[in-house]
């Protein structure tokens, strides 16, 4: 059965290479003002969205979901064609993607019942969703079976990690993703909070004084991951997720591959493409996000 590959606009992917893959992607959209909303790289490019928010340190952004309908245009004219569809949503804790998407799959299910089309949860966002995408489109353009890709998605998904930092607490205050009192300990005292995301949570995973020790303590968490799962970089999929500052972006990763090389690990700068990450999580994290996703490859992937 013949598929296509469908995500929201939190997978980060640069819509040059989401167009390459054949990945139809279904945009978020975000305020300044709370009253007029503007689709995410087409109405917003990503440069103008963090150019504002550092202009205008005291505004706020907010993101908005994609409607029912945004979902029912983009898998109506796939149904007709008799094409399947898998749609990969941001973790359900963090928006309410997921749910427009399954609606709009009812929707066009009561005009054609005989429709393919499944939603999955998953259960990250930013970068590493845009690798876990990146693993159903391997699968689709190779010719894993659209029953079996998304078994292996759903197999998979536990293995993705994102271990970040960001330049200030005051944003994922705002956004209600931490508790009040840590936004204020972070933002009286200068805090650079490093996180770990996965299965859809924030965990905190320690807190540095200043920029370059935040940096150098993801770095860490990576390490820790690839040693605790005794990974094989061939056999994962890793990427930098960066916003405002993409030079700070390139320097990190000179770094990281340094102190991996130094650990023994055999790994190249071309292995880690760098990803801005877009409105949508930016909203979040403030316009200096800075780190790594990582998951493991399909297991089609060497075949």
């Amino acid at each position: 059965m013949k598929y296509r590959i469908v995500t929201d606009g939190s997978c980060d992917l640069p819509p040059e290479l989401a167009k390459e893959k054949n990945i139809t992607v279904v945009p978020f959209y975000v305020s300044f003002d709370g009253e007029r909303y503007q689709k995410e790289i087409t109405e917003m490019p990503i440069r103008r969205f963090y150019e504002q928010m550092v202009q205008n340190p005291k505004v706020y952004p907010k993101s908005s979901m994609p409607s029912v309908q945004d979902y029912a245009d983009v898998f109506l004219p796939m149904v007709k064609e008799k094409e399947a569809v898998i749609c990969i949503c941001i973790t359900t804790k963090f928006s309410g993607s997921m749910q427009s998407a399954l609606n709009a799959k009812n929707l066009v299910m009561e005009r054609y019942p005989e429709a393919a089309i499944t939603v999955i949860d998953a259960t990250v966002n930013t970068v590493l969703q845009g690798l876990y995408v990146l693993e159903a489109a391997e699968m689709q353009r190779i010719g894993v079976s659209y029953e079996d890709a998304v078994k292996e998605l759903e197999r998979i998904k536990s293995t993705g990690r994102i271990f970040f930092t960001v330049g200030g607490i005051e944003y994922l205050q705002h956004g209600g993703r931490i508790g009040k009192l840590a936004g204020i300990a972070g933002s009286v005292l200068g805090i650079r909070p490093v996180i770990t995301l996965q299965k859809g949570e924030i965990f905190p995973s320690g807190i540095a004084r200043t920029r370059k020790k935040s940096l150098e303590r993801v770095i860490n968490l990576l390490l820790q991951y690839l040693q605790e799962f005794q990974v094989d970089c061939e056999k994962y999929r890793l990427a930098i997720g960066y916003g405002y500052d993409k030079e700070e972006g390139e320097r990190f990763r000179e770094r990281a591959v340094s102190v991996l090389r130094e650990k023994g690990y055999t790994i190249t700068e071309e292995q880690i493409p760098l990803y801005q990450i877009g409105a949508t999580i930016g909203v979040h994290t403030g316009p200096h996000p800075l780190g790594f996703g990582i998951i493991k490859r399909n297991a089609y992937h060497a075949i």
